[in-house]
């Protein structure tokens, strides 16, 4: 599996020829699967992407959508998204800003990845670090950071900006909160 980040909250998970694209900025960037993680609620989302709560599957991949009704409103609907894929747990958190519910929190479970947005307007570093401990991923992919020197500070590793993370299940069968922090690509 390949991750790649593109800035803000879009990534693209690549598993062979299989692509999934999460909140992508513009329409250049193509995959099989996207995710949005908020939507106007006024606009009619486009039929190929996935926007909503909800289970879905495509090209082997399944998506469990769980709402953010803490976060939602009359213009705004978020959604948090565990993907398994290759008998692992991506977890996407988008735009989420506040706590979870303990529901959604035990439906997430273990991620194999999480994918967590730090900084101003989305987790304060020191919440980010209290759900990364009640998850207990194997790896943290922080997102929507200016900087990612506070989050590195709170969570208290080191972490080298690489320009993409390969991995297979195997390699993170020991591993548990490592960080890595992606380069974005523009």
């Amino acid at each position: 599996m390949v991750i790649n980040y593109f800035g803000d909250g879009c990534f693209r998970i690549q598993s062979g020829e299989v692509s999934l694209l999460t909140n992508p900025t513009n329409n250049r960037l193509k995959s099989d699967v996207v995710l949005r993680t908020i939507i106007p609620a006024t606009i009619e989302p486009p039929p190929e992407e996935i926007v909503f709560p909800g289970e879905y599957e495509s090209k082997g991949i399944e998506i469990r959508g769980f709402a953010v009704p803490a976060e939602s409103t009359e213009k705004y609907l978020k959604t948090v998204y565990l993907v398994t894929w290759e008998d692992m747990r991506l977890v996407i958190l988008g735009h989420l800003s506040g706590v979870l519910s303990d529901d959604v929190m035990e439906e997430l479970g273990e991620p194999t990845v999480l994918f967590i947005p730090v900084g101003e307007h989305f987790l304060p570093a020191a919440e980010a670090v209290r759900l990364i401990k009640k998850l207990e991923p194997a790896v943290v992919i922080p997102s929507f950071y200016k900087t990612p020197a506070e989050f590195l500070k709170a969570v208290g590793q080191k972490a080298e900006t690489e320009e993409k993370f390969v991995f297979k299940k195997k390699d993170l069968l020991e591993t548990k909160g490592r960080i890595i922090v992606l380069e974005a690509k523009v």
